[in-house]
């Protein structure tokens, strides 16, 4: 691929980026404008609230719309910074207007264009600038990142980048580095604890065998110390508790599959087929939209406790990934590994929501530049996220949503089938370039 084919590549890129992030996005950018303008406004220290008992949870509020916070500091910090931008672009004033829109997606953009530097730098240390040409035009025009981040704004660029960076330093030789980035991402969005075993393994794998606990060790305190830093102004404000308890209530949703296309989003089809087939007929209910299910009937119709079965599914697949990625040596497998504990737990654990899937997508991008047995299912996971994305929302305020009776059974569940049977062959795929991996790769040696 030639400068100017990368150049037009890029600015293709940038312009789709750019004509999105005015889109409104689903209702959580709603969200994201109450948070980001308190944050601007009063900073972040209180914004979970302060005391009580039980603990306070604050109401936030912006031209009448209300929202409390569920999400990690640094999150609240980001948006904030991307507040008073828009605060200073609108001459003090705060219009929620298309401007904030795009105000509240631009932490998303900033990772998202961290992440096209660093997969370019990766692939032109190990196979040269052609190679990273093509990586970079890959990432660049992949509709994943466009979608969820740019037209959609969920915030998961925030958390995946430094994720995936956290794996690089650690297979690298940078255990403080990687703990310092992995407690980043995970305050910034809860699911990225399912990546953090991935960077233990980049930090204990890749690197001399007798300095193992040694770079533990430096990890550990660098994300000690990252994590402290992030979270002393809550503890300063008083907010401590307020946040542990805000931060808990993630794992209270009671949906069997938020509009996820995974494996219990067919378990919710399947009981509703169950159920209503004795009313409407068999195959109305087959051809009958896929709803979301809640997880309290499930378990008043007698059957068990999906977030049991769920947990155990994914915590299953996490130990196997780290023991087939226990002799990884490189990045490429590692970050492979990371991609699969993703993949595991946005299709195996329930109460998963439509955007979790995404995180895979980065960590194959990197996988694949190194492993081509990777790049095919990072070709349909790219896909699978894309319209995971679509046929919900389209491109936000269900615009140019793709129809889901085009495949006659609802085509959120066709997806979600397709995503389980990716899932085992993700599977395959790890095995197999973890068992030919022997010695790590090096950049070459400089002329």
């Amino acid at each position: 691929m030639s400068r100017p084919q990368l150049a037009a590549i890029l600015v293709t890129g940038a312009l789709l980026r750019l004509a999105a992030l005015p889109s409104p996005g689903t209702g959580d950018v709603t969200i994201f404008k109450v948070w980001s303008y308190n944050a601007a406004r009063g900073g972040v220290g209180a914004m979970y609230g302060v005391g009580g008992s039980p603990p306070e949870r604050r109401l936030l509020d912006y031209q009448g719309t209300t929202a409390v916070v569920d999400y990690p500091p640094l999150a609240l910090y980001e948006l904030g910074v991307a507040g008073r931008i828009h605060r200073a672009w609108s001459g003090r004033r705060f219009p929620n207007d298309a401007a904030l829109n795009a105000a509240v997606k631009l932490p998303s953009l900033a990772a998202d264009v961290s992440f096209l530097i660093l997969i370019f730098f990766l692939a032109s240390q190990y196979f040269g600038v052609e190679a990273a040409r093509w990586a970079a035009a890959a990432w660049w025009l992949n509709p994943a990142p466009i979608v969820d981040a740019s037209v959609l704004g969920y915030l998961d660029m925030q958390y995946v980048v430094p994720a995936a960076a956290a794996i690089v330093a650690g297979a690298l030789g940078r255990p403080a580095l990687a703990g310092a980035l992995a407690t980043v991402a995970i305050l910034t969005k809860a699911q990225g604890i399912f990546i953090a075993p991935a960077v233990a393994l980049a930090i204990w794998t890749c690197g001399a065998p007798d300095r193992r606990v040694r770079r533990a060790v430096e990890g550990a305190l660098a994300a000690a110390a990252v994590g402290a830093v992030v979270i002393a102004p809550v503890i300063v404000a008083g907010g401590w508790t307020n946040m542990l308890q805000a931060l808990g209530r993630l794992a209270h949703h009671d949906s069997l599959s938020a509009q996820a296309c995974n494996l219990w989003w067919l378990v919710g089809y399947l009981l509703r087929i169950r159920y209503s087939a004795h009313d409407v007929g068999l195959w109305p209910a087959i051809v009958a939209p896929a709803r979301i299910l809640g997880i309290p009937r499930v378990v008043e119709l007698g059957y068990p406790d999906p977030k049991i079965i769920g947990a155990a599914l994914t915590i299953a697949a996490l130990l196997w990934a780290l023991w087939t990625a226990r002799r990884a040596r490189d990045v490429w497998n590692v970050a492979g590994a990371g991609a699969f504990i993703a993949h595991a737990y946005a299709t195996l654990s329930a109460q998963v929501h439509e955007n979790h899937l995404f995180a895979v997508v980065p960590l194959l991008a990197i996988a694949a530049v190194g492993r081509a047995g990777f790049r095919p299912i990072l070709a349909v996971m790219s896909a699978v996220v894309a319209l995971n994305l679509n046929l919900f929302y389209g491109f936000g305020d269900d615009r140019f949503a793709l129809p889901r009776a085009v495949t006659i059974v609802d085509a959120t569940v066709v997806l979600a089938v397709v995503n389980c049977a990716a899932l085992w062959w993700h599977a395959r795929v790890l095995r197999r370039e973890c068992s030919a991996a022997v010695e790590p790769l090096r950049p070459p040696a400089p002329a």
